[in-house]
């Protein structure tokens, strides 16, 4: 099943244009309609990753951006003409996944796409779910379901929960997690990722499935 890509531009062309050369590739493309709940919009729309500009009517592309990451792990790509470290920076703090400025290479913007949901969505997970024993993460929302019940997730929270089911049964080291949630384990203060699976083993043992989540002392976290 092709994936759907959600579209935030204000320009009539440029939003034609890229549907165009998107629907060429084999994706399919929506975009949005209005500017007052464009979060709404794509949260609705079944979307896999938001093609997001910054500058837009009524709120910007960084409102939208935070506005998504609070109820959404959806991939979202920064495509403006914008160009300053700056812009990139914020972005990327508020939660983007990656950030292109334009005019851009469409083949450089296809690769990144493709990159981004492959990671995201990986093969053998359907419209990317994951599922074990009854606990299943739908990574197009943030959200983990079990038992009936669901609960929101935060990006981070998102990444770590995906990169354990993708391995059930098997421990995943902290610099493993570290690697996966920020590429690379520089700059990351390891009690920043303690904090994250504590919040992650909280709601999930709201949902009565607090157990599936192992901490193996001195290696790592894993899926039971």
């Amino acid at each position: 099943m092709p994936h759907t890509i959600f579209l935030v531009e204000d320009d009539p062309r440029l939003c034609a244009e890229l549907t165009a050369l998107l629907e060429r590739y084999g994706y399919l493309c929506r975009a949005a309609e209005e500017f007052e709940d464009v979060p709404g919009q794509v949260l609705g729309s079944g979307a896999h990753l938001v093609l997001l500009d910054l500058n837009l009517p009524r709120y910007d592309g960084y409102h939208i951006c935070r506005e998504l990451r609070r109820s959404s792990g959806i991939p979202i790509i920064v495509v403006t003409s914008r160009a300053t470290e700056l812009d990139e920076l914020m972005s990327m703090n508020l939660g983007a996944d990656d950030f292109l400025t334009k005019p851009y290479n469409t083949q450089i913007l296809l690769a990144r796409m493709a990159r981004l949901l492959e990671r995201s969505y990986p093969a053998g997970g359907s419209a990317g779910i994951l599922s074990h024993r009854g606990l299943t993460l739908d990574l197009g929302r943030g959200a983990v379901l079990f038992a009936g019940g669901e609960a929101e997730l935060t990006r981070n929270e998102t990444r770590i929960l995906q990169l354990l089911l993708k391995k059930p049964g098997y421990i995943v080291t902290r610099d493993e997690l570290m690697t996966g949630l920020w590429q690379t384990d520089a700059f990351v203060d390891d009690n920043t990722l303690t904090v994250n699976v504590n919040r992650l083993r909280k709601k999930l043992d709201g949902l009565g499935a607090g157990d599936y989540l192992a901490t193996r002392r001195g290696q790592g976290y894993q899926i039971v």
